[in-house]
């Protein structure tokens, strides 16, 4: 594996989330089933993994299956829960020894019991891993995690333990699926598609987003470390001018 120094990439971001656009498209333009281009995305998704680990990302967030995706195709839904499967099968040794965990976002309930269980048991085996955190998006949609916490939040209010008035941003990200974790420093969005797409909707609020043409089974390295590249040639803000952050560096 390549050291972070050799691939010379500064500042790199502590949390990069990404919505994995394209694969459908990808086969049909080969004239391919769509489950082709989604095994084709598979292996993206070991490039960007080990890339990500390679050059120092603490937390990556992969949009793998949202809320909405369960209207696909039953074909469909049924070969990406296959997929899913067989990729988590597969990756245990290697997240192990590359000290990565294994985290799930979204409604983990609604996925196939077989499914949830090899979930269950990766993320298990993978918990005491520090070196980068993996988020797998599965049935996953920013809405209804909102609506998920704020119900936690009324829930805790009705029974005393918190006043309507200790609700602030701090309380709610503390609720929220990701709670714990950094908010993503930047937001990757392959296949063409300019939307957020029901993505952390919450979390990425202040996230550089970065848009490419590029469609998910031809997104790998290269493609992710443009992508860094360019985050780093950004000036974050943060409602300050520039001229304020320059005073302050």
């Amino acid at each position: 594996m390549e050291t972070r120094a050799s691939l010379e990439v500064d500042p790199v971001p502590a949390h990069i989330a990404i919505i994995m656009d394209g694969n459908g498209r990808w086969a049909e333009e080969r004239h391919l089933p769509r489950l082709a281009g989604h095994k084709a995305g598979v292996d993206s998704v070991r490039a960007v993994v080990e890339c990500a680990r390679e050059i120092g990302i603490r937390y990556l967030t992969l949009y793998a299956f949202s809320t909405e995706n369960w209207q696909r195709p039953r074909s469909e839904v049924t070969g990406l829960m296959g997929l899913l499967r067989t990729y988590l099968e597969a990756e245990l040794r290697t997240m192990l020894k590359n000290d990565i965990r294994l985290f799930c976002i979204g409604q983990k309930d609604r996925l196939p019991g077989d499914v949830r269980q090899v979930l269950d048991a990766v993320m298990a085996e993978t918990e005491s891993c520090r070196a980068m955190t993996l988020n797998l998006a599965l049935s996953y949609g920013g809405r209804n995690e909102m609506i998920r916490a704020v119900r936690k939040m009324a829930e805790r209010c009705v029974s005393g333990e918190i006043r309507p008035d200790d609700i602030d941003e701090e309380l709610v990200a503390a609720h929220l699926d990701t709670a714990g974790q950094p908010d993503p420093d930047l937001l990757i969005r392959t296949g063409g598609e300019r939307r957020l797409s029901n993505f952390l909707l919450w979390q990425v609020s202040y996230a550089e987003l970065y848009f490419t043409e590029t469609k998910w089974p031809d997104f790998r390295k290269e493609q992710l470390l443009e992508a860094v590249a360019e985050y780093g040639r950004r000036q974050r803000r943060f409602g300050k001018t520039g001229a304020q952050l320059d005073g302050e560096a």
